[in-house]
């Protein structure tokens, strides 16, 4: 599925295999002001044009109210934060990016201020009359209140809540019991502009780890009269302060980033590990460069794996995260097959901080809940998923197997942690099936409820290539064991509105890390993000008490103990069935320079740079 963002603290949601296919909207063209005058290059000569894909459709581009990769991957270069990460260091590294330096932070880790850089404009919008509008430490205070703004509906504003910036709950909950609009002039001790550039956040407990969330995503710039002039459209019309704005949009088909004349003056600069080469040759080749390097970007929605891989080899696209199906093909034992290499095409193959999971919906009278039949019934599917083959056949090896929640690249994530329902063992399952009650009662060959009702798993899919091979390994595994399924196909949008919404029962996806900390994996079996980032709407005291404590630690042996402990009611009680962490293998044409994957973060394209005259040699 798509990286929740719903915080970016947190995780984003992602298509399961980058290869499901996402709904349309509203269908036709939305051409921008000002989209035209954008496309001439800033240092003379052809505007450089990048070309991209996303295997899934956007929903929107209104940051309160994402939570998929893809829409937030437009955001992200169009929106900034009062933070960023370092594009070449590795391990990551934030630095000030709106903001003068780093924050400003209390002892006690609940008060945190931050000064906002004079002198940034927003891309020049009809909203705003004409006029230059510069970035303040107001517009940061609005974009936060807007996540409690119970209109919004936010999916981040469980992440938010439980950051607990003092008062901001209590402002939501003023308008829900009043049944008023939301009242964003009121002043509240968490969340303040204390004058033009200076932001104050105060927090109800201590949180250590606040500056991660104020790092790309949650807290980026965003003007109150943009929004209150778009109104309802204002997910059709951002406006920041990036590298991009958003030149043209064919719902579900094209989207276009164009260099945004008003962006500032910004510079290549970076900090690549001492001994990573591949970092220190970028820097030396574009230090001092001014971005963004490209002038266009343009986005294609191919759903499909074999029109994206073919579009990739005709040229037609850049840069390619290569289809599961084509891998083989493309890296024979694990080496660039040598008739892309003579094409001088160049491939980077990354672990992700990901993981792919199954989810089952906690409210759901057949699966959900924690009564002894429940759990069993959900550990015995997870011991009759044969992950191993899902990485070989579908998955073409492009993933290790997943032991717990907690990604890859995280803290918390130990590789050596083994789950006892993480391995295939279908005997194993149904010996679980029979001690619970789940038997054929009727001797139709397939397994009753303990009480008798039918057992049919009812999972959620989308109706794409790739999917159908999941669907008919599902039905192998779950065939195995006895249990009946059914799959209700819909585009990946309409799946992820209805997993909110708590209408699905079963549904396979991805999460990806917003953040070096892998509580933010954690947060999807957080009670009261229950239908944000728990699309489970998992609840249980013990996980919740662990969760909340675990906020208020600084990292060390005691909050590692708190993540084994997290991992082990997760296996046990087993709301989520985690298959694997993948892993990503990445292409692309000679004349695109400067590329290398992010590991927690969205806004690359603006680093990337391309050879005009070598595509068209190419050509």
């Amino acid at each position: 599925m798509t990286r929740t963002d719903l915080t970016r603290r947190r995780f984003t949601l992602t298509a399961l295999s980058a290869g499901s296919a996402a709904a349309g909207l509203l269908g036709g063209t939305l051409d921008l002001p000002g989209a035209a005058g954008a496309q001439t290059a800033a240092a003379g000569g052809p505007p450089k044009l990048l070309r991209v894909s996303f295997p899934v459709a956007e929903t929107g581009f209104d940051p309160a109210q994402i939570s998929d990769l893809y829409s937030r991957t437009i955001t992200a270069h169009i929106f900034e934060g009062l933070y960023h990460y370092d594009h070449l260091a590795r391990p990551s590294k934030i630095k000030p990016l709106t903001a003068t330096g780093m924050p400003e932070v209390s002892d006690d880790f609940r008060t945190w201020t931050v000064r906002v850089k004079p002198g940034i404009h927003f891309a020049d919008d009809p909203a705003f009359k004409g006029r230059k509008r510069e970035l303040t430490a107001h517009d940061f205070a609005y974009a936060l209140k807007r996540f409690a703004d119970p209109a919004l509906k936010s999916p981040a504003w469980g992440g938010v809540e439980e950051i607990g910036f003092s008062g901001l709950n209590a402002l939501r909950q003023a308008a829900l019991e009043g049944k008023q609009p939301f009242d964003y002039d009121r002043e509240i001790e968490g969340v303040r502009a204390l004058d033009r550039y200076t932001l104050r956040l105060q927090t109800d407990k201590p949180r250590p780890r606040l500056l991660e969330s104020l790092t790309g995503g949650l807290v980026d710039g965003v003007a109150r009269e943009v929004v209150e002039f778009y109104g309802d459209r204002i997910s059709e019309h951002p406006v920041g302060t990036g590298p991009f704005k958003l030149g043209a949009w064919r719902r579900s088909s094209q989207i276009v980033l164009e260099r945004n004349p008003a962006f500032r003056e910004m510079l290549f600069e970076a900090e690549p590990a001492a001994d990573d080469a591949e970092g220190q040759a970028l820097l030396a080749k574009y230090q001092g460069r001014r971005l963004p390097l490209v002038d266009r970007v343009e986005v294609s929605i191919i759903e499909e794996q074999q029109p994206r891989w073919l579009a990739f080899l005709n040229g037609q696209i850049d840069v390619i995260a290569v289809p599961g199906e084509f891998v083989n093909q493309a890296m024979p034992g694990g080496k660039i097959a040598p008739n892309l290499a003579k094409q001088d095409i160049r491939a980077y193959r990354v672990l992700q901080p990901d993981t792919a999971l199954t989810y089952f919906n906690w409210e759901h009278p057949v699966v959900g809940g924690n009564e002894p039949h429940k759990v069993a019934l959900r550990r015995a599917i997870s011991l009759g998923i044969d992950v191993e083959r899902e990485i070989q056949l579908v998955r073409r090896g492009q993933a290790i197997p997943a032991q717990g929640p907690i990604p890859p690249h995280t803290t918390g994530y130990d590789p050596a942690f083994k789950s006892e329902n993480g391995d295939y063992d279908p005997a194993r399952a149904k010996a679980l099936l029979d001690t619970y009650g789940y038997v054929d009662k009727n001797r139709d060959g397939w397994r009753e409820q303990p009480d008798g009702s039918p057992l049919v798993l009812e999972i959620a899919t989308q109706p794409d290539q790739i999917s159908r091979q999941f669907d008919e390994l599902w039905k192998r595994n779950m065939d195995a064991i006895g249990i009946r399924t059914a799959f209700g196909a819909a585009q990946w949008p309409e799946q992820l509105k209805q997993a909110r919404a708590g209408k699905l029962m079963v549904w396979v996806l991805g999460s990806t890390a917003g953040s070096p900390d892998g509580q933010g994996s954690l947060a999807r079996m957080h009670g009261p993000q229950a239908g944000g980032q728990n699309l489970a709407r998992f609840k249980l005291p013990e996980m919740d008490a662990i969760y909340e404590r675990m906020s208020g630690l600084p990292d060390g042996p005691e909050r590692e103990k708190l993540f084994f402990e997290a991992k082990r009611l997760a296996v046990a009680y087993m709301p989520y069935k985690t298959h694997v962490h993948r892993i990503a293998t990445d292409m692309v044409h000679p004349w695109v320079e400067g590329y290398r994957r992010p590991v927690f973060w969205q806004d690359t394209w603006q680093y990337m740079d391309v050879d005009a005259g070598r595509r068209a040699q190419a050509k």
